[in-house]
């Protein structure tokens, strides 16, 4: 009984099999003896006889860029065109209707969907043709939105399937990574930036589909179809940091708000690996709608600026690596003017009969200051001095070379500009021991600096880390390595010019000391650079108002690890140096994401050393004025006054007047030029004393560093001119 029931159960499975062949063979029958589609009916001897054979392609993923953990800079996303057929001739399928037959209830539920206006879709669907599209509103749609509108159960209405790229963190070194655009044939192309310069790994192989339709283009059931699967293209890491990136973009608001900046650029890299961790630029844009685009130049690679104090730290590294150097031997502080000799080098001179003079920031006099001090202060005379006396100017040239400057980097692809030399006339080889009248790039700065900071060994910055595949990420195509590009000073040195720096930021009177952060000590060097005017009939230098301010810092100051280097370019303000909160923000961000803030490197915390409040302001100008005056003026700049003389007007100060004070900072206010009260100057720093020395225009003779331990006149006591004033610092 049991066999014969599976006898009969097989014998049905048999007949049913048979028969789903005879349909399949005989559908083939028909259309290739009849031209007639069995399952429909449909009359194909158009589309046979024709050979209506259609191949669309299927296109290809762009490769994702990534950052150097994992998180999305660029990617792109599938998403769908809405396509709505309109003939109702076309053929349906059982007794599915294959076109939109309720023009009013698919206007109703996609003007919901869509969010667009009825009456336009209503005059899409009624248009005499066989399809049509919903233009930008039906276009680029998310799955999400495109299953909602399936849900509806609504007739005639398919999907062809769309690429756009997107860029999920909108402004994030847009200028850097650029941007990738469809084309008129619907490829994704990389146009700008590391998109065009990567395109070959990130565009990927397209597939195809390959199937016959009927004569308006239908596709029946059962016909043959080919199909070659569209290969993705490959993945990008960079060494970027969303993190710190991230806050750089933040600290380009702080300094736009803060200071009205015309632009800002910067970023940091690991010293010994040259791994370019953050970097950026504003004005930029949105690569996602790419509007209001008004510059498409990536500012660190492409823009040569005069670069001011920061490049001074070369002349010095020049100078101790030649053994030239003493850093307590003394210099000129107050001016540098100059002549020539028969190599047309500038020679010092005192005569009054010279080619000009070369002057410190705001004109401030230092009196006779020691070399190291020249750096510390960033005094444009002794950097002119250390060219042109201990070593040459085209010495000093040969080390600006070596450590790559006016030669591009060649990193990455990146477009780029090398910077031009000035070095013709005695002026050009002067300006350039200060940096000005020749440019250099931000991405010169980071590969130069990196020599200082490390034991001499420059590398190269990069910022493509790997390329891997896009389906198995373990296989790596592209792996980048670290690049040293040469030595063109010794650990010594570096180690020597490190020692300045670490006073620059850290000494009490240090042109860099408002940028100290909690969590670790740096080294620094701050530039304040007249930008020419280039529409000047005169001195292009002195009609300008516009500076650019910058910062090249390296941390943990002990262990240099990370540079960090931040500008920008505005109306002059002397507190530039003093409001540092974007750039204090860049490197404490820093600090807390390599965890600079544990071990020997932190500073004291809040709960050991009160904070105190520091205010800037600016000097007001005294000049034939009362004492009394002078007070009432100077009561909300919380500076401690020194009057010098029995005089009841002031004839000379110090800091000139529009010059940058700090609550605390000493004030002298000359009555007198032939006598004044000698003040205790025990704990003054070299700064203190020599500022005396420059307004009352006495003979000092300083020796020793750090701060005053002696003087040869005794507190109390008048001192008249003539009399030279010996003070040791200890």
């Amino acid at each position: 009984m049991k066999k014969r029931r599976r006898n009969h159960a097989i014998r049905n499975i048999i007949c049913v099999t048979l028969g789903i062949m005879i349909l399949i063979t005989a559908n083939v029958f028909v259309v290739s003896i009849g031209k007639v589609h069995f399952l429909s009916g449909t009359d194909l001897s158009v589309y046979a006889d024709n050979q209506n054979i259609v191949t669309k392609k299927e296109q290809a993923l762009r490769g994702e860029i990534k950052d150097r953990n994992g998180n999305i800079i660029a990617q792109d996303n599938k998403t769908y065109n809405i396509v709505c057929i309109l003939d109702s001739s076309r053929p349906s399928v059982g007794k599915s209707v294959a076109y939109v037959k309720d023009k009013e209830h698919t206007a109703d539920v996609l003007s919901k969907i869509l969010r667009m206006d009825r009456e336009k879709i209503l005059d899409y669907l009624s248009q005499d043709k066989y399809q049509t599209e919903l233009g930008l509103a039906g276009r680029n749609l998310s799955k999400s939105v495109k299953d909602e509108i399936e849900a509806s159960d609504l007739t005639g209405i398919e999907f062809t399937d769309s690429i756009q790229r997107v860029y999920p963190n909108n402004v994030y070194a847009s200028n850097l990574i650029g941007y990738a655009q469809s084309d008129e044939s619907g490829n994704t192309i990389g146009k700008m930036g590391l998109e065009l310069y990567l395109d070959s790994y990130l565009r990927g192989t397209d597939g195809s589909r390959t199937y016959q339709v009927d004569k308006d283009g239908y596709v029946l059931p059962g016909m043959k179809e080919e199909k070659v699967s569209a290969v993705n293209g490959d993945n990008v890491y960079l060494t970027l940091d969303s993190g710190i990136q991230s806050t750089l973009e933040q600290s380009f608001q702080t300094t736009k708000e803060m200071f009205n900046a015309s632009r800002a650029w910067g970023g940091a890299m690991e010293i010994n690996t040259g791994k370019v961790i953050a970097w950026g630029q504003t004005p930029s844009f949105n690569p996602n709608t790419l509007e209001n685009i008004e510059d498409y130049t990536n500012i660190g690679a492409q823009t040569p600026y005069e670069p001011g104090s920061t490049l001074k730290t070369f002349t010095w590294a020049a100078a101790i690596n030649e053994g030239k150097y003493d850093g307590n031997a003394l210099g000129d502080g107050n001016e540098f003017c100059f002549t020539s000799d028969s190599k047309n080098d500038p020679v010092q001179t005192y005569s009054e009969d010279n080619y000009g003079c070369i002057y410190n920031a705001r004109k401030k006099k230092y009196g006779q200051i020691d070399l190291d001090h020249g750096l510390i202060y960033s005094l444009n005379t002794i950097a002119a001095t250390i060219q042109t006396q201990y070593i040459t100017p085209e010495t000093h040239l040969e080390y600006l070379k070596k450590f790559g400057f006016f030669s591009n980097v060649n990193t990455d692809g990146l477009p780029e500009s090398s910077g031009l030399l000035n070095f013709t006339w005695p002026a050009d080889k002067l300006s350039l021991s200060y940096g000005q009248g020749s440019t250099v790039t931000m991405l010169q700065l980071f590969q130069a600096y990196s020599s200082i900071f490390s034991d001499g060994t420059m590398v190269k910055p990069y910022f493509v880390d790997s390329i891997v595949d896009p389906y198995d990420e373990s296989k790596v195509i592209y792996k980048a390595e670290k690049t040293a590009v040469g030595n063109p000073i010794t650990s010594d040195t570096a180690k020597q010019v490190q020692s300045i720096m670490y006073r620059v930021a850290n000494d009490e009177d240090g042109s860099a000391r408002f940028y100290q952060i909690p969590e670790c000590k740096i080294l620094a060097k701050t530039g304040t650079t007249q930008v020419a005017d280039s529409g000047s009939d005169g001195n292009a230098y002195e009609t300008s108002n516009t500076t650019i301010i910058s910062l090249m810092a390296a941390l943990p100051a002990d262990n240099p690890q990370v540079l960090v280097y931040y500008a920008f370019e505005g109306d002059y303000n002397p507190n530039a140096h003093a409001q540092t909160d974007a750039t204090t923000a860049l490197l404490r961000k820093v600090a807390q994401t390599y965890g600079f803030s544990n071990g020997d490197n932190a500073t004291i915390s809040s709960q050991e050393t009160p904070q105190q409040t520091i205010t800037t302001g600016t000097m007001p100008d005294l000049l034939n004025h009362s004492l009394q005056y002078a007070d009432s003026k100077l009561a909300s700049t919380g500076c401690q006054t020194i009057i010098l003389g029995n005089g009841n007007t002031v004839i000379d100060q110090f800091p000139k007047t529009d010059s940058s004070v700090v609550s605390g900072e000493k004030v002298f206010l000359l009555t007198d030029t032939n006598a004044f009260t000698m003040p205790d100057l025990s704990g003054w720093t070299r700064k203190d004393v020599s500022s005396l020395w420059a307004v009352s225009g006495f003979g000092f003779e300083l020796s020793g560093s750090g701060n005053v331990i002696s003087q040869s006149v005794a507190p109390g006591t008048v001192v008249e001119k003539g009399t030279t004033i010996k003070v040791e610092f200890g």
